[in-house]
């Protein structure tokens, strides 16, 4: 059984510790407002841009002057993985859940036959998949010194894949990222970007007739680099708002089993002390009788 000293210092130990957790789900929730609004503020606009997008590239569909980005290469022999999680961890299952989604695709098209190269975003991704499918690995982006995510940021990782795409390093695109939902819940989610894919909206309006200036062909070839970016920056703002929901729910957890293991060790050190006096007392009384 530990002494009384120890016991005072382990209570004293996770009252420190329950101090940072719940400063921190304090934190988190003070970003989450903002990481949330953001999120569902991009939505609207996505899913307007693929309505769009999916009315353009239904005229175009089989036409031969498509656009590559639209058609594809015409093989799906080579798959890249862009695997977005953050840059950092006490994210819960967060970072390990979108890791474990893409493993599983990437092995799934390896016992297929294809070849699969995998683009991290954030090094938690890049560490939980390391280990296993490390030879995989064609680039990494940093955004360890993004303070807040913007369209340039998107931008910069779209440039990337494309040049990719445009050197015919792969033939189809797939993000990987987390849905956000609630606070409590967020969606690992697969999206294939590259050859872009589009669903129109249960609301379009089937029977509207659009005539476009210039071409369709010509709109979705100025568009779709737009499509692919607009993508993963809607991922990653998704992935923002995740991120501080999980911190915020995983913290909470922290906290409230901090505060458990408090009232078990202080029950411990109460139970200790009361056999020490108890002792104290018993050879007090044994000595008075030896006397």
């Amino acid at each position: 059984m530990p002494n009384l000293k120890d016991l005072k210092n382990r209570i004293a130990s996770v009252k420190s510790t329950r101090k940072i957790t719940k400063a921190m789900q304090m934190v988190a929730a003070a970003k989450l407002r903002r990481a949330q609004d953001a999120a569902e503020a991009s939505r609207p606009y996505t899913e307007r841009f693929n309505a769009v997008m999916a009315g353009l590239a239904s005229g175009s569909a089989g036409s031969a002057s498509a656009p590559k980005l639209l058609s594809g290469t015409g093989s799906d022999n080579v798959h890249l993985l862009v695997v977005m999680t953050a840059e950092r961890g006490l994210f819960g299952g967060f970072n390990g859940n979108i890791a474990k989604l893409a493993k599983s695709h990437a092995q799934k098209l390896l016992a297929d036959g294809k070849t699969v190269k995998i683009l991290t975003v954030g090094k938690k991704g890049r560490d939980a998949i390391r280990r296993d499918l490390g030879d995989h690995f064609v680039g990494h982006v940093d955004l360890s010194e993004v303070k807040r995510m913007s369209y340039a940021d998107a931008q910069g990782i779209a440039k990337d894949v494309l040049g990719r795409f445009d050197a015919g390093e792969f033939d189809i695109a797939t993000i990987f990222f987390a849905r956000f939902e609630n606070v409590v819940t967020q969606h690992p989610t697969a999206q294939q970007i590259i050859p872009a894919t589009f669903e129109a909206s249960d609301d379009a309006d089937s029977t509207t007739l659009y005539d476009y200036e210039p071409s369709e062909d010509a709109i979705l070839a100025d568009l779709l680099p737009r499509g692919v970016a607009t993508a993963i920056f809607s991922a990653l703002l998704e992935n923002g708002a995740s991120e501080q929901g999980a911190r915020m729910s995983a913290m909470d957890n922290a906290t409230r089993n901090a505060g458990e293991m408090i009232d078990k060790l202080t029950i411990e050190f109460n139970r200790s002390r009361q056999a020490v006096i108890t002792n104290e007392l018993i050879e007090i009384i044994s000595g008075a009788e030896a006397l």
